[in-house]
């Protein structure tokens, strides 16, 4: 496995969403991370994958966030509590949380890669800007069947649906940008 660049990302699977409401931005609840955590214990067993303490501390701060953190931030929030983690632990079981379906990724066209834990069917706002990744939910997206050309390359199992804007942050601070200009 090589490093990819600093500002990859990884998801974690099955948070929770409300309809076209941003999941929460900044923790997931402790029930939630429990959950996520028990979820990962059982894939590792099931698995028969040794489960060490890294990869659960690994696990857990993808858990423990709706924020959809990189690689390289998941390495640097460790490296505080876990001096001895290597850059290469953190990159290798991310990958193979990816391979255990215990979190997933989406990518800004700009590169990043971004893992995601929250395995309820949801979607994705992406701000072009800064960069963040909003959790949201759409019934009408889940079912999307494709165009005829799509649907003769094969049976459509599910949908994911990103959309790319402006967060209403950068919006904010744009708006106050501007009204110090006119001043």
């Amino acid at each position: 496995l090589t490093k990819q660049r600093d500002d990859d990302t990884f998801l974690l699977k099955n948070s929770s969403y409300m309809h076209l409401t941003p999941v929460g931005l900044d923790e997931s609840t402790e029930e939630e991370t429990q959950r996520r955590i028990e979820e990962f214990k059982d894939a590792f067993r099931r698995s028969r994958v040794k489960l060490t303490h890294q990869r659960l501390e690994i696990f857990r701060e993808i858990a423990q966030t709706a924020e959809h953190p990189s690689a390289e931030m998941v390495y640097q929030r460790l490296l505080r509590r876990m001096p001895t983690v290597s850059r290469d632990t953190v990159y290798r079981t991310l990958w193979q949380l990816i391979h255990l379906g215990l979190v997933t990724t989406l990518g800004m066209p700009r590169g990043s890669i971004r893992f995601d834990a929250n395995g309820k069917r949801h979607h994705h706002f992406l701000c072009t800007r800064c960069g963040k990744a909003i959790d949201f939910y759409e019934a009408c997206y889940d079912h999307l069947a494709g165009p005829q050309e799509v649907r003769a390359l094969g049976q459509v199992e599910s949908s994911h649906v990103e959309l790319r804007g402006t967060c209403s942050e950068c919006l904010r601070g744009e708006e106050q940008s501007e009204r110090q200009d006119e001043r």
